[in-house]
């Protein structure tokens, strides 16, 4: 057998990523978090009257949970145990109790910090309860998504919710000089696109770090970029935003709110950021009819036809031709005339309807298919309207114990104009003919 030559190179271990290793040294070092570590922070007072309690770190990717709970662990002498909801179960969940029991027994409190905490399910949230109320551990949760959806009302009742905010360009410009004098080296861009690089990193600071640290390995130092060099060399990332849970709600309530307070500038604007982060176009253009119908209604009857047109044009067109029918659309709500009066009406008929629904209508108004239901004066005395001067003949058509009701309020906007001047007129008819 031949002797095979075995390589003594030695192994060469990739560099820790630039976001490992600039991560702050004291809770003074967070970025962007000023709400909590501020002098009147909340997190800054509980430290300070050692009156550290079970907390629900809630916030976008990139703002420091993490870091911070590394640092509260330091800054109260508790041994710090990370754990992510991702890859535990309920096996791995005992092993940490009992870990955190026998070093409570020897005097050292546990710090344990559930990273996407919201991935638990019910059960496995629950067995949290016992060791956070007798003290076992300190529980510290990270979830980017919204704790009132995702987690046990138990839980949060042991739990005070701490939000976290992106950060601003402010403290991702003041992340990116900490990277350059770690680095020892500047970033080789030009003004505008160090600018346009914070912009790319949405709030996320981690993301601008490592956007900084693919630049500084793409291109050599002598040489700067401008904007459109810096797009081609990161290859700009989507902004953060889950379809399915608090980005997605917040951005379609902003598109709503926008279209409702006739801004359609800002409703362009939110819904260029849905259509950029991929939500379904076709969600977006139901939530335009359902806009169509609720805010402005028959104030403008010609929106619910738009809305129903843009969305018919976009499932025929697809992308992105389509989007040019959903953005004339938004564009028509948001500028339409607005009332809510048809759907303050329709709230109102189903409040009456669910308290006093079993009441019979008048029997003038009945049909009568048989004898029986003609000798008990069914269909009796009814008025055919088109036989009628004005096509109008005023009886009543409400159950005699509810008399008649008002529901429909047409707003002074739009077309809704035009009705309640028919509504006026027929109700002037009415009271001359003693109806």
């Amino acid at each position: 057998m031949s002797d095979k030559s075995v390589s003594t190179s030695p192994i060469v271990k990739p560099p820790w990523p630039l976001a490992d290793r600039i991560r702050p040294q004291s809770l003074s070092d967070v970025a962007g978090q000023e709400h909590l570590l501020g002098a009147d922070g909340t997190l800054r007072r509980m430290i300070d009257t050692g009156s550290l309690s079970s907390l629900i770190f809630w916030g976008p990717p990139g703002t420091g949970k993490t870091s911070v709970a590394r640092l509260l662990a330091d800054a109260t002498q508790l041994a710090f145990v990370q754990i992510s909801a991702i890859f535990s179960g309920v096996a791995d969940l005992k092993k940490v109790f009992e870990e955190a029991r026998t070093k409570r027994r020897a005097g050292q409190g546990t710090l344990l910090f559930v990273d996407e905490i919201h991935r638990f399910n019910r059960a496995q949230q629950d067995s949290f309860l016992p060791v956070m109320e007798d003290g076992t551990i300190t529980l510290i949760g990270a979830t980017t998504e919204n704790p009132s959806f995702e987690l046990n009302a138990a839980l949060l009742s042991r739990a005070r919710v701490m939000t976290f905010r992106s950060l601003d360009p402010q403290a991702i410009s003041h992340l990116l000089l900490r990277a350059e004098e770690l680095e020892e080296r500047k970033l080789p861009l030009d003004e505008d696109a160090r600018e346009a690089l914070i912009i790319m990193a949405d709030g996320d600071g981690r993301a601008a770090l490592t956007l900084a640290e693919d630049v500084w390995k793409a291109v050599p130092s002598d040489q700067h970029l401008d904007v459109a060099q810096l797009a081609k060399v990161v290859q700009r990332r989507a902004p953060i935003y889950d379809k399915a849970q608090e980005g997605h709600y917040n951005l379609i309530s902003a598109l709503h709110k926008s279209v409702r307070g006739s801004d359609p500038d800002a409703a362009l604007y939110y819904l260029a950021r849905m259509l950029d982060a991929g939500e379904n176009p076709l969600f977006i253009a139901r939530r335009v009819v359902r806009m169509a119908v609720e805010d402005i209604g028959l104030a403008d009857p010609q929106a619910l036809v738009i809305a129903n047109a843009a969305k018919e044009a976009y499932d025929f067109l697809g992308s992105p031709e389509g989007e040019l029918a959903l953005v004339q659309a938004v564009v028509y709500v948001a500028s339409a005339p607005k009332s809510n009066a048809l759907y303050k009406a329709w709230k109102n008929a189903q409040e009456l309807a669910k308290k006093r629904g079993s009441l019979m209508p008048p029997r003038t108004i009945l049909n009568a298919p048989t004898r029986l239901m003609k000798e008990e004066g069914y269909g009796q005395g009814y008025l055919y309207d088109h036989d009628q001067p004005d096509a109008f003949s005023g009886q009543n058509y409400w159950p005699e114990a509810i008399g008649r009701q008002v529901f429909y309020e047409p707003v002074e906007r739009g077309f809704e104009r035009e009705i309640r001047k028919r509504l006026d007129y027929w109700a002037k008819l009415r009271k001359e003919r003693g109806q």
